[in-house]
């Protein structure tokens, strides 16, 4: 099991904002999903997360640019 903790750990997710006002959360692993982690982002902020045994989404609300290893997307956006 440890293995796996280690594997899932360690991807790193940049985000820029776009907009005033965009929410960046952090969710729990486990059994129970929560909130642990939230930050707020104006526009041309930049804001460097990292999944770990703790963290294994991130929830992006308002406009952003996101990159990550598999690539660049947009939230906020219908495209």
């Amino acid at each position: 099991m440890e293995d796996n903790k280690k594997e899932a750990a360690g991807d790193y997710v940049v985000i820029k904002a776009l907009e005033d006002g965009v929410n960046v959360m952090g969710l729990t692993r486990g059994g129970s999903t929560r909130f642990h982690h939230t930050e707020k982002l104006d526009a041309g902020e930049v804001y460097i997360a990292q999944f770990t045994e703790t963290t294994s989404a991130i929830k992006v609300n308002g406009k952003a640019r996101i990159l990550t290893k598999h690539g660049q997307i947009e939230s906020g956006s219908l495209d």
